[in-house]
């Protein structure tokens, strides 16, 4: 990397090209020197890596703005260029929704603004810009108030620039500022206050606490209005063009090209109600809210911290996680070296926790945040990982309030993070669940915690780890292989005889269609068919049982006899069973080959789902995650088949565009060509040269037949979509029924008709303080003595908590059924608390 580049990159860090110290001077006096140096050769690439390292680095922002500042000193025509570039950007991320990219654009440009090089009037009106869009949207008669979010993050990026230029704003055209902070102000006036219903990491039971609870927005509106009366003062945002200010003010200030906001999909007046709720649904997936805050630390581990230091300080890390995600080792090295001057460990805990637990879906995949996680261990071993014990300790807590998605997340993450840590972890401190009932949620916690941690290692490691606390080990997972109903002859003979048989078939090679023959003449008019899918099921699971690989191989070559045995849904679910009977001591490989079976569509997502909701099954729903990882994994498969033939179809679309451009580019040629009259022997002939004629013909030919091709092919995939629609409906319909059918009669017996309030922003779970599942506490030693909650109200907290989690996680696959399902399933007869679960996960007021 040449010298300019590495200076630019490295600016603000502790690095080499600085000398190994931190003096923002120094490194913008250097930085600032190489640039001019080069500017003359290297023009174009040095504008090109400043703004993406502005763009991409943004807690380095204000360095970057200064020595732009500086540059707008000797090169004016450059900085124009820079601001051309950056209203190009803005705009384009505008008309995309790109929000990042519009909140760092508008960051910077702040930024320069206080570097001289921009006119605060012009940051002002780009301000007023989305403002004036705002107040719009949320207009009952002009907008379209379900594109609220949209709105909210136009008013969260004005006023997450003010921290890095409200001051200078402020001391140069005070009553612009004021028209705009006005104008934020009557905005709040009239914008529907947002409620974290379906989306709160903990289930708050507290109804009173929803209405005096503010917002994302107006949180934000506070911290602005609390460093506004603090005269604009902060610790968190440096401010190095002051030290540069005599020579900043002798630059140009230039205007700010004009920015324009997209239209809005739809008014109003022509939405219905689910219209409504699928474009509030749509605007919300593309205006998230960044984070919602865990406060799982107690206020005194961050009490030096002002509020809009913290959120300034949780705007840095969430650019970091964002933009150095394809490097973790140097988003670990960013996130430690802040520009801020206090300490921030548990700030910094508490904001990647967020990001893990963050509904509906985090930004990345969770393995990100646990590798971030354990590089951050490594780099600050003195501090961070007893903040992550301490994050750990208060989660798990808490633990019955956590919501349910949240908590397979935080299972899946903490054996993961250990299983980097040697499974180290003071296992006595939570021996106490010993003596709490198998229902209860902490309990649940260590056992799922340990399955999963023999899943990435193995049984005796596992032991060994909590040799500390012994007794603990009567909540590891089963030890032991398959349990192969034929390993002698005790159970059956006829059957273990046929499975012998079965067996030499198989190793003397013999085909699918021979081992079907053999069914069809010998067996099933013999036996049944019970005895076949028996005998043919276990039998082949034993030969693939050694490994994932055999596994597969016996499906590849055999799958045929399954599926011709198990052809309708009621053997489907027969064979699901005899795969949890034969693999009952490893929840791994029950969920790998269902999976796998589901993949070679042997097993449909149907069967699946009646199969969970079997009466064996419903009696572990509150108890074991083995169920629901099942039916997250056939839900998942769903979904990603779906997915992909979106894409695909897609693409052809495109293609199909792109070909019939091509057919009529061809067309024309040989249209042209024909039309044109050319000498043969002196007498004047229609057409071109033969030869020439003969390539035009042939390539209009073959582009036409290309173009016929991926129509075709277009027309077999939307076919192919349509059925997959069809069964998507179907899945979720019956996994609704389901669901109200086995809940409806335990929450009428458990709850009676206890249903909701239905006042103002209320829209969590409606269960009473005494219905939570709660601990009686021993004050001297910190340990449970009797967990209160029953088994019955568990089972009910429980699944309700699951149908929330899968309606919000697939509620763009559920709303455009949303109609159907009102009318056929989540009706005025069901438990409320049922329809509450529901309607949370699709993010609904129930009195809508």
């Amino acid at each position: 990397m040449s010298s300019w580049r590495s200076l630019i990159l490295r600016i603000g860090e502790k690095s080499p090209e600085y000398g190994g110290t931190v003096d923002y001077k120094d490194h913008i006096d250097a930085c600032f020197g190489a640039v001019r140096r080069e500017i003359e050769h290297s023009e174009d690439e040095i504008l090109t890596f400043l703004l993406q390292c502005s763009e991409q680095l943004p807690h380095k922002i204000p360095l970057y703005g200064t020595v732009i500042g500086l540059l707008n000193l000797e090169n004016e025509d450059l900085v124009k260029k820079i601001l051309e570039t950056t209203q190009k950007s803005l705009q384009d991320a505008l008309d995309s929704g790109d929000c990042n990219k519009i909140r760092i654009s508008m960051r910077f440009l702040t930024v320069l603004m206080c570097s001289k090089v921009v006119q605060p009037s012009s940051l002002v009106v780009v301000f007023e810009t989305l403002l004036s869009c705002a107040a719009t949207i949320v207009d009952d008669e002009k907008g379209n108030p379900s594109w609220q979010s949209r709105a909210d993050f136009y008013i969260t990026c004005i006023l997450s620039c003010l921290p890095w230029g409200g001051s200078e704003l402020v001391e140069q055209i005070p009553e612009e500022v004021e028209r705009v902070m006005v104008g934020i102000e009557a905005y709040l006036s009239i914008r529907r206050r947002v409620s974290d219903v379906g989306l709160s990491v903990f289930d708050d039971i507290n109804k009173d606490k929803l209405h005096d609870e503010q917002d994302f927005v107006e949180d934000l509106w506070g911290r602005i209005q609390d460093l506004s009366k603090n005269s604009w003062k902060l610790e968190s945002v440096p401010r190095p063009h002051l030290l540069y200010e005599a020579q900043l003010v002798a630059g140009k200030s230039h205007d700010f090209g004009s920015i324009t906001c997209p239209e809005l999909p739809d008014t109003l007046t022509s939405l219905s109600g689910v219209d409504f709720g699928r474009q509030k649904h749509e605007a919300e997936l593309k205006y998230p809210q960044r984070i919602r805050r865990l406060n799982i630390f107690s206020a005194s581990k961050t009490e030096d911290v002002q509020p809009i230091d913290r959120f300034v300080v949780e705007e840095y890390l969430l650019d970091v996680l964002f933009f150095l995600n394809g490097c973790r080792k140097e988003c670990a090295a960013c996130m430690v070296g802040l520009p801020v001057p206090f300490r921030y460990e548990y700030l910094m805990a508490e904001t990647i926790f967020s990001q893990l637990l963050l509904l509906p879906q985090p930004p990345f995949k969770p393995m990100y945040y646990t590798l971030v996680i354990i590089d951050l261990c490594k780099s600050l071993p003195g501090a961070f990982p007893a903040v992550v014990a301490g994050a750990v300790r208060a989660l798990f807590d808490r633990i019955s309030e956590l919501d349910m998605e949240c908590r397979t997340r935080l299972i899946l993450w903490f054996s993961h993070h250990l299983s980097n840590f040697q499974f180290i972890w003071p296992w006595e401190e939570w021996a106490y669940v010993l003596e709490l009932p198998k229902w209860a949620p902490q309990r649940v916690f260590v056992q799922e915690v340990l399955d999963r941690e023999v899943r990435l290692s193995y049984w005796d490691k596992v032991k060994q780890s909590i040799e500390s606390t012994p007794a603990l080990e009567e909540l590891l997972p089963p030890k032991g292989g398959p349990d192969f109903r034929y390993a002698s002859e005790e159970e059956d003979k006829t059957e273990y005889s046929l499975s012998v048989e079965l067996n030499g078939m198989v190793k003397g090679r013999k085909t699918a269609r021979d081992v079907i023959i053999w069914l069809e003449e010998s067996v099933i008019p013999v036996n049944g068919i019970e005895v076949a899918l028996r005998v043919v099921v276990e039998t082949l699971l034993e030969i693939g049982s050694k490994s994932f690989t055999h596994l597969i191989t016996v499906l590849e070559r055999y799958g045929q006899v399954i599926a011709k045995i198990c052809s309708d849904e009621e053997t489907q679910i027969m064979l699901i069973s005899e795969v949890g009977s034969f693999w009952k001591n490893s929840a791994q490989t029950t969920a790998i080959t269902i999976d796998r079976m589901m993949g070679y569509r042997l097993i449909s997502n149907l069967a699946i789902v009646k199969w969970v909701f079997s009466q064996s099954n419903i009696d572990l729903f509150h108890t074991s995650d083995r169920v629901w990882e099942i039916l997250r994994n056939a839900l998942n498969k769903t979904y990603n088949r779906i997915s992909d033939l979106r894409k695909e179809i897609n693409n052809l679309k495109k293609n199909v565009a792109k070909a019939e451009q091509n057919a009529a580019k061809a067309k024309a040629e040989l249209d042209d060509a024909e039309t044109k009259l050319m000498l043969v022997d002196g007498e004047p002939v229609v057409g071109e040269n033969p030869a020439r004629m003969k390539r035009l013909k042939s390539n209009a030919a073959k582009t036409k037949d290309d173009e016929l091709a991926i129509r075709e092919s277009l027309e077999s995939k939307e076919a192919l979509f349509a059925r997959a629609l069809e069964e998507n409906e179907a899945l979720f319909m019956s996994m609704y029924k389901n669901f109200s059918n086995v809940l409806n009669e335990r929450l009428h017996e458990t709850f009676g008709e206890k249903s909701m309030e239905a006042s103002g922003d209320n829209e969590s779970m409606a269960v009473d303080e005494e219905d939570n599942p709660s601990m009686d506490m021993d004050k001297e030693n910190g340990t449970s003595k009797r967990y209160t909650t029953s088994e019955k109200e568990q089972w009910c907290l429980s699944t309700l908590g699951y149908v929330k989690a899968f309606s919000r996680q697939y509620a763009s696959e559920i709303w455009p059924h949303m109609g159907k399902l009102e009318e056929e399933i989540v009706t005025e007869n069901v438990h409320p608390l049922f329809k509450k679960a529901v309607y949370s996960g699709l993010r609904v007021h129930i009195d809508r």
